[in-house]
Formats: structure tokens, C-alpha cells, sequence
């Protein structure tokens, strides 16, 4: 109750700092972008923290006065067909020039098509499944993908954490988690590992007891969680009560405050890769580390610095298409982007539209989570 009157609160002051930006508009050259984030349902709070980064650029932007970002937002509610109504709306209705969203990516596969058939560019800040950008041409995203994401947490177990034997816990239903598993798996039997069980779970579930204890008897030396931190929390903590050895290892989906709420005690000693760390020294990170900080008064998620960076990319490919709103122009801007500076890390698109950047690894602790290792690409 307590994490979720936190995190409404969190929201609430979000939305409630919000202007309608288009009230504000200037002769300045203007970019309509439509975002579909989840402000409501299981994670909600990567959509609080994501457009708490998005408006933080776009009230830097349109206060700068050279370029007018109009923002309007969709609750996509964590779910599928709400993210591909949210985009139907954007698109048809209220007629935006590109779209940024979501995080999940089953949500932004619901999504893509929809984008990639009305020809109107959709980009997401987030979701890392490899086939998110093959909808087509006018999708593509800043983050990394699984393929890297996953191969980089195997060779982290087997190298750094010297283990030999894994247990994997997947979503079923879930892109994102398939995904990350299949270049995990791949990547840690490539390197002489064994994955001695895989169990799965299916998203809300809140009981992870027959799942822990067949892993318990295999004895794995790290358990790989592919998940996002709503299910993730609980599981640490019932881990600890049923006194399941083994560091839990998992992606980007656990990156959010929630996770050490949920998982209470059971937080202790475990690892996973995110897209950005408040620690790194670089500049312009501490630079954007202090701006959020007096904001929010608290440490930027990667969830919130990927939102800072999707505006400012968005912003960035208006220029270079000469202020022009043309979707082609647009489309063809994000496609040929090379070293973009990101608060994330510098942004260069491949063929595929996906970018080439590095990951963190962040160890998980009561008292906050460290920086562990930046490894690149």
C-alpha cells in the first residue's frame, strides 16, 4: 500500500506540473510528438519515471524558445491493446508528426504495426526485444536490444561471477523476458555454462514458491530473471525466506525504486544491466543528475534519463530535417542518426534502427544499488 501511494504521489506530481504545451507556442518551429507511456497498471512506475525525464527536456526545450516541442500523453495502462489504441488515437486523432513510447516491449510491438502502416515514426526509449524495430522502416528506438543485453549478463555470470550452473525464471507471455532468456541462454552455454532448469510465471502472478523450490533442488550457482521488477521484488523475497542460493541476475526491467520495496531483505547481493548509472562521472551526466535531483528530489532512474534522451534525440531530428514535419523526412532523419550525444551514452542507429551503445551493471543493495562495470559493445 505504502509503494503504491508512493508511487501515485509520484505520478500525480508529474502530471499536475504538466502544462497543455501547446497554449505556450511561439513562432518558434514547432514538432507535434505523441507518447504513450504506462502511468497506470503493473509498471507504472517506468512510465512515471520515463515522462518525468521527457518533461524535464521538454520544459528545457521550449523554455530555450529555438524549437517548440507540443507534447500530448497517453496512459497506455501496461497493457497491449491499450498501447495500440493509445498510438491509433495519437496518430488519426490528434494527428502528431512522431510517436515516443512505450517500455515493454510486447506493448510497443502492439503498437508498431499501427505506426508503421499509417508511416508516421514511432521510436521507444526502452523496450530492448529485438523485433520490435523489424515492424518496419518507420520504427526504431535508443536503447539497446536483448541480443546484446543477454549476452553481456552471460559472460558477467560466467566470467565474473565464475558460475557454471544457472537456472533461468521466465515470463511466458512476455516478449521481452523470451527474448532476453534466448540470448542469455545462448550465450552462457557458448561459454561451457549449464542451464540445469528453466521454470516460468505468467505477469501479476504473486506466488513463486513451486518455482523456487524446483530450483532450489537443482542448486544453480546464479539464477537468471529475466523480468520486470513488479514480480522480480517479490520473488527475492520469497527466495530469501525459502533459502534459495545463488545471486538472481536480470536486464533493464528491473530498474525501478519498487524492486527493493517488494523484495525487502531479499534485495541483498544481487546484479543487473541497466542503460545509465547516477554515479558515472562524465559532465553532462552530473550535469543531468543535478537539474533531476532538484526536481524530483531523487537520483534519476535509467528509465528517466532514456525519457531525457528520446526529447532531445526527437529534437534533434527535427533540426536536421530543416524544421520540416514530413514523416519521410523525419523517418529518414532517426534512420541515419551516428553518434547522437545522449545523457545514455552516444546514439548510432545500425540498419536495423537499433542503436549500438553501452550497458551498466548495477549491484543491488539495502542501502542503494553501486555501479559495478560499463561494458561496451
Amino acid at each position: 500500500m505504502v509503494a503504491n501511494f508512493r508511487k501515485n504521489l509520484v505520478i500525480s506530481a508529474i502530471l499536475a506540473v504538466s502544462t497543455a504545451f501547446s497554449a505556450s507556442l511561439s513562432a518558434a518551429p514547432t514538432l507535434k510528438v505523441g507518447i504513450y507511456l504506462p502511468m497506470s497498471g503493473r509498471t507504472a512506475s517506468f512510465g512515471a519515471d520515463v515522462y518525468s525525464g521527457m518533461k524535464m527536456a521538454i520544459d528545457e526545450i521550449n523554455k530555450a524558445g529555438k524549437v517548440k516541442i507540443n507534447a500530448i500523453l497517453e496512459d497506455e495502462k501496461s497493457e497491449p491493446t491499450d498501447s495500440a489504441n493509445a498510438v491509433k488515437k495519437l496518430i488519426n486523432i490528434d494527428k502528431v508528426n512522431i510517436v515516443l513510447g512505450s517500455v515493454a516491449s510486447s506493448n510497443t510491438n502492439a503498437a508498431a504495426p499501427i505506426a508503421q502502416a499509417a508511416k508516421i515514426p514511432l521510436m521507444t526509449p526502452a523496450s530492448t526485444n529485438p523485433n520490435v524495430t523489424k515492424n518496419g522502416e518507420y520504427i526504431s528506438r535508443i536503447c539497446f536490444i536483448d541480443d546484446f543485453q543477454g549476452s553481456a549478463l552471460a559472460k558477467f555470470a560466467k566470467n565474473d561471477l565464475k558460475a557454471t550452473k544457472a537456472a533461468i525464471v521466465l515470463d511466458s507471455a512476455s516478449d521481452y523476458s523470451q527474448g532476453l532468456s534466448a540470448a542469455f541462454r545462448k550465450e552462457f552455454k557458448a561459454l561451457g555454462g549449464e542451464i540445469v532448469t528453466e521454470v516460468s510465471y505468467q505477469a501479476g502472478d504473486q506466488d513463486f514458491s513451486s518455482q523456487l523450490t524446483k530450483i532450489r533442488t537443482k542448486k544453480p550457482e546464479v539464477i537468471f530473471v529475466p523480468g520486470y521488477y513488479s514480480e522480480v521484488g517479490n520473488m527475492m523475497r520469497q527466495a530469501t525466506k525459502l533459502k534459495v542460493k545463488g545471486p538472481f541476475i536480470g536486464g533493464d526491467g528491473w530498474s525501478a525504486d519498487e524492486l527493493a520495496q517488494l523484495a525487502g531483505d531479499g534485495i541483498e547481493g544481487h546484479f543487473y544491466s541497466a542503460h545509465f548509472s547516477h554515479e558515472d562521472t562524465d559532465p553532462a551526466v552530473q550535469g543531468f543528475v543535478k537539474k533531476y535531483k532538484s526536481l524530483m528530489k531523487k537520483n534519476p532512474s535509467d528509465m528517466a534519463a532514456l525519457g531525457y534522451d528520446a526529447i532531445y534525440f526527437a529534437a534533434d531530428v527535427f533540426k536536421r530535417n530543416g524544421f520540416k514535419t514530413d514523416a519521410e523526412g523525419l523517418k529518414n532523419a532517426i534512420n541515419t542518426t551516428k553518434n547522437y550525444p545522449g545523457i545514455t551514452g552516444n546514439i548510432t542507429l545500425d540498419s536495423d534502427r537499433n542503436a549500438t551503445k553501452p550497458l551498466v551493471i548495477i549491484a543491488t543493495h539495502k542501502g542503494g544499488h553501486k555501479f559495478k562495470q560499463r561494458v561496451q559493445p
